[in-house]
């Protein structure tokens, strides 16, 4: 762990819980393990080893189905607050959410998003609606259920992006994923249904930069510096962050694969787009911390695709990155997290 880790220290400690899958509870060191093994767990080690090095009680709690393991750690361990790494319950990422209820129904303090905000931000359908209704620009969209005929959209422009309306991490998401006839769209969706077992989301295509914006905050919002991803090694492939561009080493090399501050956008486009993604936040009802993802297309304006709640919270990647643009170490961003925690005005502390 390097010098940016280290340098921050509070001297209150706290007996904290950590959720994670139970698949994903991390080991005492690294050493001994590949990069993939390491990948798969690394966001649980980088926080639990992180929080212990600041002098906290630390408790990895690994759920699976079982709700009533929290429980136990509750009553047993009496943590001053939860830290939540948990993205699906007994296999179905949308049932974070219910974790995150039960949490508030035994009133532990947790860090992250509420309930309502999960909600929200994983039907991605229902956040799109939201965004339009709030005038926020968006792709133009249609859904496509499970089990339903495909019919091509008349109000859509092809190329069009066809993803999954609810599963994260760019689950289903290739370069296929782009279309551009009717044939292909059926195919896509029907591949959505198939092996990704959800509703379809269709969506126009905006071909520009991926941008990533980091927000932190309940009532007080924080944005991060605008973060940009970037395949320095190809420019042939279309710059979207499928599945293997988020998880595969090689690939990432191949392509050149890079995530950094965005230099280059001009103030008063970087104001507006700052601004946009903390008019998302809040029409999302998010809290803790969030990242926007959006598309600034060549007509140069900023499209906001979807709202992530919790996202990865490695060191090293983007959302912790950009925190140390603005001089928070990895500590003290983990630090902050628990705080907005600590302070969330729950509705059974009110």
């Amino acid at each position: 762990m390097n010098a940016a880790k280290k340098k921050f220290r509070r001297k209150k400690k706290f007996r904290i819980s950590v959720l994670v899958h139970e698949d994903l509870v991390p080991p005492d060191s690294l050493e001994g393990y590949s990069d993939k093994e390491i990948q798969e767990w690394k966001t649980e080690f980088d926080v639990v080893h992180t929080l212990r090095e600041m002098g906290h009680e630390v408790q990895p709690v690994g759920v699976w189905d079982d709700l009533g393991k929290i429980r136990k750690e509750i009553e047993q361990f009496k943590p001053h607050i939860t830290f939540n790494l948990l993205e699906e319950f007994h296999g179905v990422a949308v049932y974070d959410q219910h974790v995150v209820s039960y949490l508030e129904l035994l009133r532990q303090p947790y860090t992250g998003c509420n309930p309502r905000g999960l909600l929200l931000a994983h039907d991605k359908f229902l956040s799109k609606q939201i965004l339009a209704y709030h005038r926020i620009l968006t792709p133009r969209f249609v859904v496509y259920p499970l089990k339903r005929s495909v019919q091509p959209p008349r109000r859509l422009n092809y190329p069009l992006l066809v993803k999954s309306a609810s599963e994260e991490a760019s689950l289903g998401i290739s370069q296929a994923s782009i279309v551009t006839s009717d044939e292909k769209l059926k195919d896509r969706v029907e591949f959505i249904h198939e092996h990704v077992k959800s509703d379809a989301l269709v969506e126009e295509y905006i071909k520009g930069r991926e941008l990533y914006v980091g927000i932190l905050g309940n009532q007080r919002l924080k944005a991060l510096p605008i973060w940009e991803l970037k395949f320095t090694k190809s420019d042939k492939v279309p710059l979207i962050a499928t599945a293997k561009v988020k998880w595969d080493y090689e690939y990432q090399e191949k392509l050149g694969v890079e995530t950094a501050a965005s230099v280059d956008l001009p103030d008063n486009l970087r104001a507006a787009i700052t601004k946009q993604c903390l008019r998302t936040y809040r029409a999302l009802f998010l809290t803790g911390y969030a990242r926007i993802d959006l598309r600034l297309g060549e007509d140069g304006r900023a499209y906001v695709l979807e709202a992530n709640p919790n996202p990865n919270l490695s060191y090293g990647e983007d959302f912790a990155e950009s925190a140390e643009a603005v001089g928070w170490s990895y500590d003290e961003l983990l630090h902050r997290i628990i705080t907005l925690g600590l302070s969330c005005k729950f509705a059974w502390r009110m």
